[in-house]
């Protein structure tokens, strides 16, 4: 009997593994790379965030607009069944303050070990340095190998070939004219989760490029978001910015800019600030006033300075109103080279529930190179997952229709 192939060594494709060799099919497994969970390991560097506690409800209004689609999916594996397969692998997982789930170590190596023993252990086998070239005139899978050229016909493809974010660790999308070629839309990939440009003066940008602003409320087409940001050489990023980077990149998109809204002073309402501004300020300088008014100093003084004009620094009602609701112009988001993830890909509406291609029978696709996004926070990873498993089962079922 002929294996299933699996393109893609990332966390989908790594579960629609486990899923076939569950189901009782060979698998083979191929990636371009010289080892397989790259990005996963990257993931790690920073903590390795599985996924996240909250209630099923919440996590999947994460999904936004794809929620519909990725439910079943998630609630065929959820946040909770993320933690018993870690669990299962012998990595122990909390939950931190945040409601982020973290194994014990904060490390995603020795849960890609355990997996990859596990998966190998199942009689996965599994090919790096193998890059998918499409198909051949036969239909026949095509790779470049380290060996030459491979071809390979499968009982059944799952493609979990990643989005655009972090091409180096694989994600490329060097497939999209594979895919395109045989009549698949594709949807343009664009960068999610990412930091944005903004036109700082070189006096702002020599002073505060690398501090953190916080706390702060961002806000942007109705939505907000408590947290922090970080200054950039080239503009802001950081958790507060990446959870309202789809909407400030569709408005780019749309109008050529967006506008963020700082709440830099999110403890105190605007009647409270202007009235601790309009305390007497005699001799003091309006650095020396903000500071013993509101603790205000440091970057947050900074920002009021590039952004408002003199006068309005000068009157505190129109300061109060700027400090709850400071306008900042962001002029494009940054390369999707350096985002955390993408949006875009294949859409859904391309693919039957069981993730296969419709024009393309016996050919699944998962994870990241499907067309949806989420916040960071372990929704990415466990959509990952979720897709990932779906896309396996589906593709055993598809070469033993019988059972």
């Amino acid at each position: 009997m002929s294996a299933v192939a699996v393109i893609g060594g990332g966390p989908a494709g790594l579960m629609a593994a486990q899923a076939l060799a569950e189901a009782g099919c060979a698998v083979d497994l191929y990636d371009s790379m010289p080892s397989v969970g790259r990005k996963f390991l990257m993931a790690g560097k920073s903590g390795m965030n599985l996924t996240h506690a909250e209630d099923l409800e919440p996590f999947l209004g994460r999904y936004g607009a794809r929620r519909a689609v990725l439910e079943p999916l998630v609630r065929a594996f959820d946040n909770a069944a993320v933690r018993a397969w870690a669990e299962g692998l012998g990595v122990e997982t909390f939950v931190g303050s945040s409601g982020r789930v973290f194994p014990t170590d904060f490390k995603a190596a020795p849960l890609l070990r355990s997996w990859l023993r596990r998966l190998k252990a199942a009689g996965v086998r599994v090919h790096v340095r193998h890059r998918w070239q499409g198909w051949d005139d036969s239909g026949a899978l095509r790779f470049d190998s380290p060996g030459g050229v491979v071809t390979v016909r499968p009982a059944a493809t799952v493609l979990a070939l990643g989005g655009a974010s972090w091409p180096q660790l694989g994600s490329d999308a060097a497939w999209v004219p594979w895919l395109r070629a045989r009549g698949v839309e594709v949807q343009p990939f664009r960068p999610a989760n990412c930091g944005f440009d903004v036109a700082w003066s070189a006096h702002f940008r020599e002073r505060f490029a690398g501090q953190p602003v916080k706390p702060v409320v961002l806000s942007c087409g109705g939505q907000s978001k408590a947290g922090e940001f970080v200054v950039t050489e080239n503009g802001i990023e950081g958790g507060g910015v990446y959870a309202l980077s789809a909407p400030l990149r569709d408005a780019i998109a749309r109008d050529g800019h967006a506008t963020v809204l700082l709440d830099l002073m999110p403890g105190r309402n605007v009647g409270r600030v202007e009235h601790d501004l309009s305390r007497p300020r005699g001799a003091r300088s309006l650095s020396n006033h903000l500071r013993r008014t509101l603790g205000l100093e440091g970057v947050k003084v900074g920002l009021l300075r590039e952004v408002l004009a003199p006068d309005v620094l000068e009157s505190p009602p129109r300061l109060a109103a700027a400090l709850k609701a400071l306008p900042l112009r962001l002029n494009a988001p940054r390369p999707i080279t350096e985002a955390i993830s993408s949006a875009g890909g294949v859409p859904f509406e391309a693919l039957d529930d069981g993730l296969m291609i419709r024009n393309l029978p016996g050919v699944f696709c998962a994870g990241e190179m499907l067309d949806w996004e989420a916040p960071t926070g372990g929704y990415l990873l466990t959509a990952c997952f979720a897709t990932g498993l779906a896309a396996g089962r589906a593709a055993a079922a598809w070469t033993h229709p019988q059972s």
